[in-house]
C-alpha cells in the first residue's frame, strides 16, 4: 500500500476512535447516566484519560495523517508530499504519548475498580486491594459491596475496557503512521499523479 493511501486510512480510523474515546470518559463522569457529586466520581474518570489522552491528543495525529494521505503542499505531487509527511511524523509520536496516556488511566481504572457507597455508608474503593482469583473482575459476587449507584461496577468495566481498547489501537496506529510517515519523507507518495488529482483514495 502507498504511504499516502496508508496515511489516510490511519487518519479515518484515529478521528472516530478519538471522538468514542471522549464519549466514554464523558459517561464515566455520569455513573449510570446519573448526575453525583464530583467526590463520588471515579478518580481515574477526572484524569480524563479518554478526553485528552486518547481523545484530544489523538485528533491532531488524526487530522495530520488524513492531510498526509491527500495532494502535495503545494499542489499535486509537489515534494512528493513530503512536507505533510513530515508533520505527520511529529504529530504522531504526540498521538503516541496521548495513547499511553489513555492505556494507563484506564488500567489503572479497571485495577481500581468504581468508587461507591458500600455497606458501612461511605464512599470507597472497595476493590483496591484485591488482585488475582480475588479481584472482583473475575468475581461477580463481589459486585455486591457497591450499593450506590446501581450497576456502577459493569458501567466502569465496559467504559475503561473501551477506553483501554481504543488506547491500545491509537498506539499501534500512530507508532505504525510515525514509521509510515517516515518511509513518506524519504521516498515519497508512490501514487501516480492522475491519483493525486483524484484527491487522494
Amino acid at each position: 500500500m502507498c504511504t499516502g493511501k496508508c496515511s489516510r486510512l490511519i487518519g479515518l480510523v484515529l478521528i472516530p476512535a478519538a471522538f468514542a474515546c471522549i464519549i466514554a470518559n464523558l459517561l464515566l463522569l455520569f455513573p449510570n447516566a446519573k448526575s453525583l457529586d464530583s467526590n463520588h466520581i471515579t478518580l481515574q474518570a477526572w484524569l480524563m484519560g479518554g478526553i485528552v489522552g486518547g481523545g484530544l491528543f489523538m485528533l491532531c495525529p488524526g487530522c495530520s495523517a488524513v492531510r498526509a494521505g491527500g495532494k502535495g503542499c503545494c499542489g499535486a505531487g509537489c515534494c512528493g508530499n513530503r512536507c505533510r509527511m513530515l508533520n505527520s511524523v511529529f504529530s504522531s509520536a504526540f498521538g503516541v504519548l496521548g495513547g499511553l496516556y489513555c492505556v494507563s488511566v484506564s488500567s489503572a481504572g479497571l485495577a481500581n475498580g468504581p468508587k461507591c457507597l458500600t455497606a458501612n455508608e461511605t464512599w470507597e474503593y472497595p476493590f483496591q486491594d484485591t488482585q488475582g482469583n480475588g479481584s472482583y473482575l473475575v468475581n461477580k459476587d463481589m459486585w455486591e459491596k457497591c450499593l450506590e449507584p446501581k450497576n456502577i461496577v459493569l458501567w466502569n468495566i465496559v467504559l475503561f475496557s473501551i477506553l483501554l481498547g481504543l488506547g491500545v489501537l491509537e498506539v499501534i496506529l500512530c507508532g505504525i503512521q510515525v514509521f509510515n510517515a517516515c518511509l513518506g519523507c524519504v521516498c515519497g507518495d508512490c501514487r501516480k499523479r492522475r491519483n493525486d488529482d483524484d484527491g487522494g483514495l
